[in-house]
């Protein structure tokens, strides 16, 4: 297997793409609302964004794995383990895999300055405190995404939604506006939604190991409800963007591709329901995200052609 394919497989890349969607809502709105686009600032927020996810994701693995969860989702019965399987099967090193997770980081800061210099420092503070997000996750002394409280969930909405999309507009236009924090908000929530489900498949083992989900404190069943409930809110946030402007009118269609998650929930629920096994948690993870990318390719599909309409 080379390098690349390893690489890929070790930073979880197949979430990359939630973040990147993001980036590219930010530049588009800069683009509608305000006629400007840069390509090499456009470039390097897509660099820097991508590199500060990864190493969100493997420095995630490397506490986990250090802390034991990994390996407790690994070696059990009750649980599937979401992480890369990269340190738990031995493929890399841990020292090789810190060392690819702290170049992620430095590649982020870079482009950080970089973009600080060229649009102004706000650009570097937005990703400061993306980055200490992802830090803080999971990083000693805070942990704030083991606290179960809802720290996890709104770091993610944050982290997946409003910094990117608002620092992609800044880097463009070295300027904020209002309509961003509802165009973000799709966004965040359905990566939320996505990370909160991928937790049902490993509670048991995180409640054994410490680590305090949303899941963990509130018991698989309560949290099951509010699964549906961030999907309801994700939605209504489309039809909100719409109804204000924000989407054109045709972004609409992107409620649609909700669909398939929507009718995962009724087979785990209704009366000739699958019931909640670790199998049906994780279709449900894979169709909310599958969602997740379908609808975000949906609005940048539609104030694409916006733009080219007003443009």
């Amino acid at each position: 297997m080379n390098m690349l394919k390893q690489f890929k497989q070790a930073s979880r890349m197949h979430f990359l793409p939630m973040m990147l969607i993001c980036i590219v809502l930010g530049a588009l709105a800069a683009y509608l609302w305000d006629g400007e686009f840069h390509v090499l600032p456009f470039l390097i927020t897509l660099i820097g964004s991508g590199a500060a996810h990864l190493f969100s994701t493997m420095y995630n693995d490397i506490v986990d794995y250090r802390s034991g969860v990994d390996p407790a989702a690994f070696a059990s019965e009750e649980s599937l383990s979401t992480d890369s399987g990269y340190l738990t099967q031995g493929i890399w090193s841990l020292r090789q895999f810190a060392a690819v997770c702290w170049s992620m980081l430095g590649i982020a800061v870079l482009c950080c300055v970089y973009l600080a210099f060229y649009a102004g420092w706000w650009a570097l503070g937005l990703g400061l405190i993306g980055v200490g997000l992802a830090y803080f996750y999971v990083g000693a002394p805070v942990r704030f995404g083991y606290w179960g409280r809802g720290t996890s969930e709104a770091a993610h909405v944050i982290a997946f939604g409003i910094l990117p999309v608002m620092g992609a507009y800044y880097v463009q236009t070295s300027h904020f506006d209002s309509r961003l924090l509802l165009l973000s908000l799709p966004m965040g929530l359905l990566t939320t939604l996505t990370f909160f489900n991928h937790h049902f498949l490993h509670w048991r083992t995180d409640r054994q190991a410490g680590k305090y989900t949303l899941v963990v404190m509130w018991g698989e069943s309560k949290s099951f409800r509010l699964s549906p409930m961030l999907l309801g809110l994700a939605c209504l946030s489309i039809a909100l963007c719409v109804w204000q402007g924000i989407l054109p009118i045709y972004a609409i269609a992107a409620l649609a591709a909700a669909w398939p998650v929507w009718r995962m929930y009724g087979r785990m629920y209704g009366p000739m329901r699958l019931g909640r096994s670790l199998q049906t948690y994780q279709s449900l993870m894979g169709l909310s995200l599958d969602a997740t990318l379908r609808i975000g390719m949906i609005m940048i599909a539609a104030m694409g052609i916006q733009g080219l309409l007003l443009h």
